[in-house]
């Protein structure tokens, strides 16, 4: 099964109780059995948005095997600067750029994300979309 690219809104929503996609992205991640991966830029964002007191009890999940967490290769810089630029108008950031580029590195097209708007502008090599499986 290929893994799902996880962007930063359902991991937050999910884990912050108070959050008003909460309920969506529960059903989500207690339904879907494949694999998740991820980049550090995002767990940075995800770490930086939750609740202080939510943070190691997300850490240890990823720990413990909850998503693989990709780094990016010294030489990704170039390429995610030049997404960065290409979407620029949006702006995109650094997280969404990672898991783009990560997208095209892996050859996946599936994502979980709440930022609709980007990522259904945003390609991949070839012109494709990511298809997003939290709309639908």
């Amino acid at each position: 099964m290929a893994k799902v690219l996880l962007d930063t809104g359902p991991l937050v929503a999910w884990l912050d109780q108070g959050d008003g996609d909460h309920t969506r992205c529960a059903a989500f991640f207690a339904d879907y059995q494949g694999p998740f991966v991820t980049t550090w830029p995002v767990l940075t964002e995800v770490c930086h948005l939750l609740p202080r007191h939510i943070v190691g009890r997300f850490m240890r999940w990823v720990a413990a095997g909850g998503m693989t967490v990709r780094e990016l290769a010294p030489t990704a810089a170039d390429d995610i600067a030049t997404l960065m630029e290409k979407y620029g108008d949006l702006p995109m950031d650094l997280a969404d750029a990672s898991l783009v580029w990560l997208a095209g590195e892996m050859g996946l097209d599936e994502i979980a994300t709440l930022d609709v708007t980007d990522f259904g502008i945003y390609r991949l090599p070839g012109g494709k979309r990511l298809t997003n499986l939290l709309v639908g």
